[in-house]
């Protein structure tokens, strides 16, 4: 009987606790754009750095940025390179506002 006061205690506040994050997360959550870790994935990952950026991190960023191309990817094949385009202008041409 002594332990099971203490343990009542200790999961109650660890109920107060989760439910706290809880509530914090729901009022307090960020929308993150998920194009650039989808960049970063298609890119082959080998972090030469033969692109003039720190890594493929970098180049990914860079091409999100609008300051890089896909093209400065030397390791990368040619039909990853053109799907790696294909999904640029898709993901992007939803961003910028039509001219009417």
């Amino acid at each position: 009987m002594n332990i099971l006061i203490p343990a009542l205690v200790l999961a109650g506040i660890g109920f107060i606790l989760g439910f706290l994050i809880y509530i914090v997360e729901k009022y307090f959550h960020v929308e993150e754009d998920t194009r650039l870790q989808t960049i970063q994935s298609m890119l082959p990952g080998v972090n030469c750095g033969a692109c003039g950026f720190p890594g493929c991190a970098g180049l990914a960023n860079a091409i999100f940025e609008g300051k890089g191309k896909p093209n400065q990817c030397k390791p990368i094949s040619a039909d990853k390179r053109s799907a790696l385009e294909t999904y640029l202008k898709e993901a992007f041409a939803e961003q910028t506002p039509s001219k009417a």
